[in-house]
């Protein structure tokens, strides 16, 4: 057993993508996590592509470093089972709705009663508190909710869009993941678990208007929502003669150096250019500007030039070009492992690093009940 939180047991209740993606997050950094699952299994299991069923592409990159075991919830043999991991867990990650868990017996104040130093966290779509308690969620619905798909369509003639990725499910995940390392930390003080909710909508409209929220910010301010250099619609990767690159000067220095090198010191010259509130002022007129004047040379030229003067710059990558990058070889960033049914595969690696108490992999994705014969043996006490 190695990083950061080797010992700790954590019982992960949870499925699709929010809660398990916290859950290994926890089980990289050294946790051992026992995913209970329902004896359909995880729904993420049945996504596409998968090589055979039940072992999907996604429900792989979201379950190693776990342990699965079967459950069937509504047989109360099952419950009694749950019940005894709990009694000495550290950590339970659960995605159930609260009103479900109160029906099963497995509400917090009754867990709390046989395990005092329980850290019992719910992932779900909206806080217990509010009115929309208990509606169900997905990422699709926080995407819509939180803002997130209404800034997508932001401007004059654009259309709400969702983000092309589960970003509710992910964000929420590390927030949770977050949340359940500082509940460790402080039961180290005070000897007791706690209760921890970490409901999507919160989290994500809490991320959305770190920015976003501008105007609304202040009392005394008529400016409306929204940080405008992000919402510009000029703000996109620009095209080059060959392509497409990523590039932000972003200081007054960097601006000045961008247009010299570009060809237009008139422009380096330009206090509406120069000046940083005239620039933020101006910023979506700067950017098609730039657009004009990077069509006329090549990505490479470019990225050449730009490195060089020490200005933001980058390739716009494609998926497929992640698995060839040359700073990821570098790191070793990839790991492959021949899986015992899935053959070769290739997981993302662990981004943190601790230098002395590092993560690791040590389990690959788990079949559905892949180890319930051992787990039930522990709780039975026999050999």
């Amino acid at each position: 057993m190695s990083g950061p939180l080797a010992g700790v047991r954590i019982i992960d209740l949870t499925a699709v993508g929010m809660g398990p993606h916290a859950t290994q997050i926890l089980g990289d950094m050294g946790a051992d996590v026992i995913k209970v699952e329902s004896p359909e299994g995880d729904l993420f299991r049945h996504v596409a592509p998968a090589v055979h069923p039940g072992m999907s592409a996604a429900f792989m990159q979201l379950n190693r470093n776990k342990r699965s075991v079967v459950l069937n919830l509504k047989q109360e043999a099952d419950v009694a089972v749950l019940k005894s991991l709990l009694a000495d867990a550290d950590v339970l990650v659960s995605s159930i709705r609260p009103q479900a868990m109160r029906r099963l017996g497995l509400a917090y104040e009754a867990l709390q009663k046989e395990n005092p130093r329980l850290i019992y966290c719910g992932v779900y779509g909206f806080s217990e508190k509010g009115r929309y308690a208990g509606r169900p969620a997905f990422d699709d619905i926080i995407q819509a909710r939180s803002g997130l798909a209404g800034l997508q369509g932001r401007g004059e003639g654009r259309e709400p869009a969702y983000v092309n990725t589960v970003a509710a499910d992910k964000i929420a995940g590390m927030a949770a993941a977050s949340a359940i390392g500082m509940a460790l930390y402080e039961r180290e003080k005070s000897g007791l678990g706690q209760a921890i909710e970490v409901p999507m909508f919160e989290t994500m409209v809490s991320f959305n208007l770190v920015e976003h929220m501008a105007g609304a910010t202040f009392e005394q301010c008529d400016a409306p929502m929204g940080y405008g250099r992000v919402l510009s619609p000029h703000r996109k990767p620009y095209r080059t003669l060959d392509g497409y690159i990523s590039m932000l000067p972003y200081t007054t220095e960097q601006w000045r150096r961008f247009f010299e090198l570009a060809g237009h010191p008139e422009h380096a010259r330009n206090p509406r250019f120069m000046d940083p509130a005239q620039r933020a002022a101006e910023i979506g007129h700067m950017y098609a500007l730039v657009a004009d004047i990077v069509a006329g040379r090549s990505t490479q030229a470019w990225i050449t030039l730009l490195e060089d003067a020490d200005i933001p710059v980058a390739p716009v990558s494609a998926l497929e070009d992640l698995l060839d990058d040359p700073h990821l070889r570098d790191i070793g960033f990839f790991h492959t492992a021949v899986h015992p049914t899935e053959g070769r595969i290739t997981l993302t690696g662990i981004p943190v690093t601790f230098s002395r108490t590092p993560g690791d992999i040590r389990r690959l994705p788990p079949s559905l009940d892949q180890d319930g014969d051992v787990i039930r043996r522990d709780i039975a006490g026999t050999d």
